[in-house]
């Protein structure tokens, strides 16, 4: 049970981005001294181009234009939708309730500052987050994609909209579920896990501020800036990436990962669930590094033998006898914990979910934190002067987001 002080102090760093936070790790002396951490911040071997935080490059050339194939030649523009509520906030923009002026349908729309994207360097992010959202359209666990637009400094992806509340801010309320809501959602999220693995997309950033309850109270997992494409069953990538709490030991130890790393991921979520801290958590954030990377899995004795199974299988330190490193969503699906799911059902949402949000319409915000949602909308879509790109950074940002936007053809709504 998490004391007042923690919990602030955990929400408080589990806000911040992995860039501000090994920033923050590195002005810490005393963090600075850990074996482990001294490691961990050596964060980018020379022959690794993938890295995040690798040295900066001159802007993208013709031959280097991030082309993503065929798309419409949108029509969409900012001035088609009446913005009502910020409901999110990120590095590198925010996200807004929004109703369209022609079909009054109500989307979130994620607004994305082009300079804030460049200066980072993250627009191969952003582009592989488009890509995955263009394959979500077939899964009822992943949020959808409904068209991207973008203007001369902004990216704008338009997204399904989900107002059932992070299941972050349901488990900060309540601070643990029960075995069987928890057996529920982490069987709502494995099934998407499985769906992105099936189509060779890893994840890489399961955490419970990704993970959002519907009116109804299924799963809808959203964020898609750090899955990484075209990994096939065996293969592996090495790009150091994630959420500190959430982080697993390869990653830490800069070795090749490969798909395990979700469900690793996904032990971490279940336990969470289940204990109201993520394992092996610490506010020390060397301490807790050390303990991902060598303190054993300790588990209470308040959950069921089964549970304590599942968490012990994909919490395993060494991804090759983790829990889904032969047969993928196979082998969770068909461990004991999840005997009681009907996968078809499951799939199909038959069956009711043992938690139900209780939201009156598209203008129930309740399971919206106020601090966005209190925040003025004007600011957070019209250009203020230091988001103004200039006409050379507007050339710069025309050649990195070619093929970003995106309308689907007629036969997708038939």
């Amino acid at each position: 049970m998490k004391t007042p002080s923690e919990l602030k102090a955990f929400m408080k760093q589990r806000r911040m981005g992995l860039n501000d936070f090994i920033q923050k790790l590195s002005t810490n002396s005393y963090a600075c001294k850990h074996p482990e951490v001294q490691s961990i911040l050596n964060l980018t071997p020379p022959q690794d181009p993938e890295l995040m935080n690798s040295n900066p490059s001159p802007p993208p050339s013709p031959s280097q234009q991030i082309n993503l194939g065929p798309s419409s030649n949108p029509s969409a523009k900012p001035s088609d939708f009446h913005f009502l509520k910020v409901i999110g906030k990120g590095s590198f923009g925010k996200v807004l309730l929004a109703r369209h002026r022609t079909d009054d349908q109500f989307y979130a729309v994620k607004v994305l500052q082009k300079k804030a994207i460049l200066k980072k360097k993250e627009e191969k992010h952003i582009m592989s987050e488009r890509n995955v959202l263009l394959k979500n359209v077939k899964h009822p666990f992943l949020v959808g994609l409904h068209f991207s637009f973008q203007t001369a400094d902004k990216l704008y992806f338009v997204l399904d909209y989900i107002n059932g509340g992070e299941l972050f801010y349901h488990l900060q309320r309540e601070r643990c579920f029960l075995e069987p809501r928890a057996r529920f959602y982490a069987a709502e999220i494995a099934s998407a896990l499985g769906y992105l693995h099936s189509l060779n997309i890893v994840y890489r950033d399961l955490k419970p501020e990704n993970i959002l309850l519907d009116s109804q109270g299924h799963i809808i997992l959203t964020d898609f800036g750090l899955c990484k494409e075209n990994i096939e069953p065996n293969g592996t990538t090495s790009t150091f990436c994630g959420t500190p709490e959430y982080l697993a030991p390869e990653v830490l130890h800069k070795q090749p990962y490969d798909r395990t790393v979700d469900w690793w991921c996904l032990g971490a979520v279940l336990y969470e669930m289940l204990y109201g801290l993520p394992p092996f958590y610490s506010r020390n954030t060397a301490e807790m590094y050390d303990n991902i990377l060598n303190k054993p899995l300790q588990l209470k004795p308040n959950i069921s033998n089964s549970a304590r199974q599942l968490l012990e299988g994909l919490l395993q330190k060494d991804r090759t006898k983790r829990l889904g490193c032969t047969e993928d969503f196979i082998e969770i699906k068909k461990h004991m914990f999840f005997s009681p799911i009907n996968w078809d059902d499951l799939n199909a949402k038959k069956i009711t979910p043992p938690f139900n949000p209780n939201v009156t319409g598209p203008n129930d915000l309740r399971h919206f934190d106020p601090e966005f949602t209190d925040e003025p909308v004007p600011n957070s879509i019209g250009c203020s002067p230091d988001c103004a790109l200039s006409t050379a950074s507007i050339k710069e940002a025309a050649e990195a987001f070619v093929g970003f936007s995106y309308a689907p053809s007629m036969d997708s709504y038939l």
